[in-house]
């Protein structure tokens, strides 16, 4: 048996090249021990169209059962579909065999307790991890936990349907990524309830990404939609990564929507319906997000970044909706999870109640709001990030400081955040400003800082 590699437990999954650093004796293991810590229950285990899912799915079915559990196995589905079918069907936990946006070679595992509530290396993965590496998994039981197979699909599309009036949806003209991941699956019986023109790119799921990879967030791979959009003068473009939990937006030019706009047209979908209601976002949005929360009166409250921290805020506040610029979008009335497709529903049923394309639903923010996007630096470990972040924090000591997560700092005409990565030796920049020359002036100084 190979030495298992602790840098595969991340912060909010297990993750790896496979076959060399994620195989499937470790998910075997993973299995066990994720029974060990939840205890006796029955938990959902699905996978994603990765090419070695298939082998670490039955791995894992194979040591949850082991280890006495009731194993629902949902076959082949997205991360979002695993979240509800664990909260829809009550089950104890669950998990996704998958690495979301990761490259081929990889694979990886996202695991959630009841309610859809997931696991991270602050409560849940380090436990697992602890007892993995030290061959401390108790011993299992005498008889192994049944199996049961259960599909999910058409309950998830009539929830996912519910968020919306379809009634009211103009025939739009769309083009869609499905980047051969799961929204292959998921979206055609979403897409096809609506009157919307649709022309699908890359819908056939197949995990060897023949295309090109399932991370919409890298520019190369929004070469395609970016020019069939351009192409058919289309009124957006839709994209999903590949475990389908996050989807991401093209306006009728071609060009990429960051996620802090989205988040700000999300909140007022919301607040159009639910007047007065809390919308949680992350610690690096634009400001956007807190004014248009303001301007339609709900609460806006800034947050750490992290599904966990998140969720478990959203849970506290009775939130209705949390965004973040990566993508993810949570929703109080779907078990407060990220869903890859409300999303793509709400914002064009808001272009549908107020008669507008995308791109001029975006022109106001786009005319007020000047921001950086994420921009990330290589460091040589992270035991220079706290002295980056004493630097940032003496040379802008007259500037409003915070620390919720990382450092942020915030003036009449800009503001920024600078945090750590929790899964690379990164630190990440978010800048915005009030006008184009401020951002990018401000943008370059900070840099100079975090790179010098």
């Amino acid at each position: 048996m190979a030495p298992i590699n602790p840098a595969v437990f991340k912060a909010y999954d297990v993750r790896g090249i496979y076959p060399t650093e994620v195989t499937a004796d470790l998910f075997r293991q993973l299995g066990r021990a994720f029974v060990a810590y939840l205890g006796p229950g029955r938990y959902a285990v699905s996978r994603d169209m990765r090419t070695s899912s298939p082998e670490l799915a039955g791995a894992f079915i194979e040591g949850a059962r082991l280890q006495g559990g009731h194993v629902v196995d949902y076959g082949l589905m997205g991360t979002d579909m695993l979240y509800y079918a664990v909260a829809a069907d009550g089950l104890d936990g669950g998990a996704q065999i998958t690495a979301s946006h990761n490259p081929g070679e990889y694979n990886g595992c996202k695991m959630v307790k009841r309610e859809a509530f997931p696991l991270s290396g602050e409560a849940g993965i380090k436990e697992m991890k602890d007892m993995i590496l030290a061959g401390a998994i108790p011993a299992p039981p005498a008889t192994p936990g049944p199996i049961a197979r259960r599909d999910v699909l058409d309950r998830y599309t009539a929830h996912v349907m519910s968020f919306i009036d379809a009634s009211i949806i103009k025939p739009f003209n769309v083009v869609l990524d499905a980047g051969s991941g799961i929204a292959g699956l998921a979206a055609p019986p979403l897409f096809d309830r609506l009157p919307c023109r649709t022309t699908r790119l890359c819908f056939e799921v197949d995990g060897t990404f023949p295309n090109h990879e399932a991370n919409p967030l890298i520019e190369e791979n929004r070469q395609d939609i970016t020019a069939k959009v351009i192409e058919l003068a289309a009124d957006a473009g839709i994209a999903w990564d590949g475990d389908a939990d996050r989807c991401f937006f093209l306006d009728g030019t071609g060009e990429f929507i960051a996620g802090d706009f989205i988040t700000a047209l999300l909140a007022e979908s919301f607040l159009m319906k639910h007047p007065g209601s809390t919308i949680i976002y992350d610690v690096r949005a634009s400001y956007a997000v807190k004014d248009i929360v303001a301007e339609y009166g709900g609460r806006a409250l800034m947050n750490r970044v992290g599904h966990a921290f998140i969720k478990r805020r959203m849970r506290e506040e009775d939130a209705i909706f949390g965004g973040e610029v990566t993508g993810h979008y949570y929703f109080r009335d779907n078990f407060y999870a990220d869903n890859g497709f409300i999303p793509a529903l709400l914002i064009l049923e808001l272009m549908s109640k107020k008669g507008l394309s995308l791109r001029d639903l975006l022109k106001p923010l786009r005319e007020r709001y000047f921001i950086s996007g994420e921009i990330n630096t290589k460091v040589p470990s992270m035991d220079v990030v706290p002295q980056k972040i004493a630097a940032l924090k003496r040379e802008y000591a007259h500037g409003h400081v915070y620390e919720l997560d990382g450092i942020s700092v915030e003036f009449d005409d800009w503001h920024f955040n600078v945090r750590a990565s929790n899964t690379e030796p990164l630190l990440r920049l978010n800048l915005e400003g009030t006008t184009p020359e401020i951002m990018e002036q401000r943008r370059d100084e900070v840099l100079a800082i975090i790179r010098g």
